[in-house]
């Protein structure tokens, strides 16, 4: 009988720990040589550049409002001129005396964006809280109500004009692209041309085309004596551009829903809207919230372009405020680092809240 011998193994190392900081940054900084050495690269690019950024944007900077500081020899950035011309670059040429209008009424529209993107808030009563504040919106911008003097449109600008823009001509673009997109697959000929007729229209001219036509060659076909207000005009056109857009991003959803649940839905008995409210729709539009969000944040950054038309938001504000100055007109570059920090910040929170909704609509996919 032979005997067994016994032979230990010999001892594995341990598994790389893929966890916790360490984890990730062997993980996505240092997983092969290749990375290791682009990680050192753009580490030792970094390490030049941002000391020398900090300096000139903390260091050597000028805080205070004096534009003779900043032309000292040697100093950094002057954020002198956001000190002393901040209040007409956030409200534009709003009268100063009145300038607690818009910072309330912009409170206002930003706590009803706030509320309108939490669940808790998204209840039918909702509606009667969108009239409400914006009609306190236009009644704080406007006035000439409860003994406030009446302050005319082409007045309004900064901040508050940029998110009035933003929020209502993304509110009402939602609707009509979605209309627009079940038109362009609609089983009738007419309404089918019609909307196709709209989408190609619309996305072959640039948006400042759109404008210039709304704000100075639409007026001309309106009946002598009759006149619809600028702002009004090119909120129509931003709101009519944007769900041209839309629209397709839409209908590339709708396209991507197979056909056997449209069948399965008729063998049901599901009328058309039925099976587009309850079946379509649902998984269509959650398909493309990153698209959808997209199209927002350019909407956002796209109100910029209503200075053509002599509505000064964020943008045209600030142009107005420093070549109306021309002491501070040579430090315009820390003016529009400013409210390029204003539009980031719009902009990353729509982009973190549009993770959030990508996992809400995606948990019922989740292993």
């Amino acid at each position: 009988m032979n005997a067994t011998t016994f032979e230990p193994v010999a001892a594995r190392p341990a598994p790389v720990r893929t966890a916790g900081a360490a984890g990730w940054i062997r993980t996505n900084l240092f997983g092969d040589w290749k990375t290791g050495l682009m990680t050192l690269l753009a580490g030792g690019a970094l390490l030049y550049v941002l000391p020398q950024v900090f300096g000139w944007a903390v260091l050597r900077a000028v805080w205070l409002p004096d534009y003779n500081a900043c032309r000292v020899e040697g100093v950094g950035a002057c954020w002198g001129v956001v000190a002393e011309k901040y209040r007409f670059i956030i409200f534009g040429r709003y009268p100063y005396e009145e300038q607690w209008r818009p910072l309330v009424a912009t409170v206002l529209m930003l706590c009803l964006l706030a509320a309108s993107c939490t669940r808790a808030f998204w209840r039918p009563w909702l509606v009667l809280i969108w009239v409400a504040i914006l009609a306190a919106f236009f009644a704080l911008m406007y006035g000439n109500v409860f003994g406030l003097s009446r302050i005319e449109t082409d007045r309004w600008g900064g901040l508050p004009l940029t998110i009035l823009l933003a929020s209502l001509s993304i509110t009402l673009a939602f609707p009509i692209a979605v209309a627009v997109a079940l038109g362009r697959r609609s089983g009738l000929p007419a309404i089918r041309a019609f909307c196709t007729i709209y989408v190609e229209l619309i996305r072959g001219v640039p948006l400042i085309s759109v404008l210039f036509m709304a704000s100075f060659m639409f007026p001309l076909f309106m009946p002598e004596g009759f006149s619809i207000d600028v702002l009004i005009r090119v909120l129509a056109g931003i709101t009519l551009f944007a769900a041209a857009y839309l629209a397709e991003v839409i209908r590339g959803g709708l396209q991507a829903i197979p056909k056997g649940q449209l069948e399965a839905a008729a063998t049901l008995g599901l009328s058309y809207w039925q099976t587009q409210i309850k079946i379509v729709l649902p998984q269509a539009l959650a398909m493309v919230v990153p698209s959808i969000m997209n199209n927002f944040i350019g909407l956002f950054k796209d109100t910029s372009l209503v200075t053509i038309v002599s509505l000064y938001e964020l943008t045209g504000a600030l142009s107005l405020a420093i070549n109306s100055d021309a002491n501070w007109r040579p430090f315009k570059l820390e003016g529009y680092l400013f409210i390029a920090m204003i539009y980031f910040t719009f902009c990353f929170l729509m982009s973190r809240y549009s993770l959030w909704i990508e996992k809400q609509v995606n948990k019922g996919k989740a292993r």
